[in-house]
């Protein structure tokens, strides 16, 4: 009783850390995206997401070198569909609407989409390897590069917008002078690097006071994986999504989703693959990848039945989706 108690207290703590630093992150992470000049949702789909999505990573790592690699498989499929159908469904009920950038969402859940296929293909195979891991790897380069491309583009036509105004401002008021371009604050970089520190040690404290809890309840390990851990690690994805959502970041947030989803499957997967083989569980192939696949497509459509928006009905459709998921997949199939 008293080890389930101390648990609970470690559990809340790791909660309130994780909160306050997936705050802190967002913020100043937006603000050095400002003085870059970089797009909110290259910024959701690189920096925001990979960071959050360290939590995943180093469980899957972990657990692949540990031999537990039916957690590692659990924890990254289980952590896309709760991405999408859990996070995305609380943030857009909560917030009431996410709005979409079309360029970037067609670009980013394409990538997600391609991901998971190429997940799905070689888990055919039945074990993931090193050839596996190279072709993932090569993908997320030439995403990379995509993103890049995109940046620059966006880096140009906000050149063009600027000087433009410029003009505009000298023709008007010829006396007025030129705005200093913004400078990035050393303050705001060493609160990124304090938030994303506190993420991760906040993150890791809550997946192991959960783990142990489950432990006493005595869920199998890839429940574990698919629920416990999957939820556990994403909760800096639901924070920085909701958090950004709250705020009107509409494209940080789907895009942290998003590109949390691509790096799970193909860094999360791939670099353990790398190193060790990792196993697949015929479950797992045969339902919860097909489930990640069906969230994903379900996503779209709600995205384009809402006219380029996810508003409050399709987060609650995708909340539901994810409880009868979660139901079925304990309960019935277990």
């Amino acid at each position: 009783m008293i080890e389930i108690v101390a648990l609970l207290g470690v559990l809340a703590i790791s909660l309130i850390i994780v909160i306050k630093s997936a705050d802190l992150f967002v913020d100043n992470l937006v603000d050095i995206g400002g003085a870059l000049g970089i797009s909110e949702i290259i910024l959701g789909v690189t920096a925001s997401a990979i960071g959050t999505s360290l939590p995943e990573f180093g469980s899957a790592v972990i657990a692949s070198l540990s031999g537990s690699v039916e957690i590692g498989v659990g924890t990254v499929i289980g952590s896309n569909i709760w991405n999408i159908a859990g996070i995305l469904g609380i943030s857009a009920a909560v917030a009431g609407l996410i709005r979409t950038n079309k360029e970037g969402l067609t670009r980013d859940w394409l990538m997600m989409l391609i991901s998971s296929l190429i997940l799905i293909f070689f888990m055919l195979f039945g074990n993931i390897n090193w050839i596996a891991s190279v072709v993932m790897i090569t993908v997320y380069c030439f995403y990379m590069w995509i993103l890049i491309k995109s940046q620059r583009k966006h880096n140009a036509d906000e050149k063009t917008r600027i000087e433009q105004t410029k003009l505009e401002s000298i023709n008007k008021n010829p006396e007025k002078e030129e705005d200093p371009k913004k400078a990035i604050n050393k303050k705001s970089i060493a609160f990124v690097v304090m938030g994303l520190i506190g993420l991760i040690v906040g993150c890791r404290l809550l997946v192991y006071s959960g783990v142990e809890l489950a432990h006493i309840v005595g869920i199998p390990e890839m429940i574990m994986g698919l629920f416990t851990l999957a939820i556990g690690t994403s909760i800096p994805e639901l924070v920085v999504t909701l958090s950004s959502a709250m705020k009107g970041l509409h494209d940080l947030s789907i895009g942290t989703v998003l590109g949390s989803n691509t790096f799970n499957i193909i860094i999360g997967i791939g670099i353990p693959a790398l190193i060790i083989g990792v196993p697949v569980e015929t479950l797992s192939l045969t339902f919860d990848a097909p489930v990640m696949i069906f969230v994903t497509v379900l996503l779209m459509a709600l995205i384009k039945m809402g006219k380029g928006k996810l508003n409050r009905v399709g987060g609650i459709i995708l909340l539901v989706t994810y409880l009868v998921y979660a139901m079925f997949r304990i309960f019935v199939l277990g």
